[in-house]
C-alpha cells in the first residue's frame, strides 16, 4: 500500500522535506493534491474523521493519519532505513529537526511579519526589518549550533561523509539539505559566503545532493521549483550581501 502525501498542489514549502526521505528511499508513495486538489480539503474539513490534521502536510498511512513535518519524518525514519539505529539518538534527531522547523517558520515570517493573511505588499517595509534581522543574527545563530552539531558528532561514518547524527544518513540530514538550499534560494547574496562560514554544513549539503535517488528527483518533475507562493520566496528589496 503506499503513502498518501497530503499537502499543498504546486508548493515545495513544509511538505517537501517529507518528499525528499520518500524520494531517497525508494518509498512507494503519492503526493495526494497534484491529482486530486480537493481530496485533502474533503478530508481536513470532514467531521467524522478521528484525530483530524490541523493543516498540511500530513501522511496517510492505510488508517493511520500523521500531521506535522517532524513528526510524519520521526513516525516514517525507522521504516525508511532513515533513522538512527540507536533509539536514544532518534529522539536528538527528533529535536533537531523541530530544530530545523524553527528555521523554516522564521524564514517563513521575513516576508509575512505582520500576519499571513496579508500580501506581502501590505508589510513591504516591516518585511525588510525581519529579513534584515534574520540574516545578520539568526541564519548565523542556527547555522552556528548546526556546523558545531556536525563538529562534535561522535560517530564516525564508514563512508566519510559527515551526519547531523548517527554514522549514516538520517531524514535530519536531508532536511538540512532542503533547508540550506531555500536559503540558498531566498537569499542568495546573504548565503554567498555560506561555505565559507559553514564548511562542513556545505560539504553535507553537496553529499546529499550526490546521492543518486536524490539527484533523479532534482531532475524530474516531481520537484517543484522554488516560487514566490511558498515559504522560501526570493524578494532582492530583502537579500543584502554578508562578509
Amino acid at each position: 500500500m503506499s503513502y498518501e502525501l497530503y499537502y499543498w498542489d504546486g508548493l515545495q514549502g513544509r511538505g517537501e522535506f517529507v518528499r525528499l526521505a520518500l524520494e531517497e528511499a525508494g518509498a512507494d508513495y503519492v503526493d495526494v493534491a497534484r491529482d486530486d486538489a480537493r481530496a485533502m480539503m474533503t478530508l481536513l474539513g470532514d467531521r467524522h474523521v478521528a484525530n483530524p490534521p490541523f493543516a498540511p502536510p500530513f501522511l496517510k498511512d492505510g488508517d493511520l493519519i500523521v500531521p506535522q513535518t517532524a513528526n510524519i519524518l520521526m513516525y516514517l525514519g525507522p521504516k525508511l532505513k532513515l533513522a538512527p539505529r540507536d533509539e536514544g539518538l532518534r529522539y536528538v534527531a527528533n529535536g533537531l529537526q523541530l530544530t530545523i522547523a524553527d528555521v523554516v517558520t522564521e524564514a517563513h515570517d521575513t516576508h509575512h511579519p505582520i500576519a499571513s493573511a496579508l500580501y506581502y505588499e501590505d508589510q513591504k517595509q516591516e518585511a525588510k526589518a525581519r529579513a534584515a534581522d534574520f540574516i545578520d543574527h539568526r541564519i548565523p545563530k542556527f547555522m552556528s549550533y548546526f556546523e558545531r552539531v556536525l563538529k562534535q558528532n561522535p560517530h564516525t561514518s564508514a563512508d566519510g561523509d559527515e551526519h547531523l547524527v548517527g554514522d549514516a544518513l538520517t531524514y535530519v540530514d536531508l532536511s538540512m539539505f532542503q533547508l540550506i538550499d531555500g536559503l540558498h534560494y531566498a537569499f542568495p547574496r546573504a548565503t554567498a559566503q555560506f561555505g565559507k562560514h559553514y564548511p562542513r554544513l556545505a560539504q553535507l549539503y553537496v553529499q546529499v545532493a550526490k546521492r543518486p535517488r536524490i539527484v533523479a528527483y532534482l531532475d524530474s518533475e516531481r520537484r517543484i521549483p522554488h516560487n514566490e507562493s511558498c515559504v522560501f520566496r526570493h524578494y532582492p528589496e530583502l537579500d543584502k550581501d554578508v562578509s
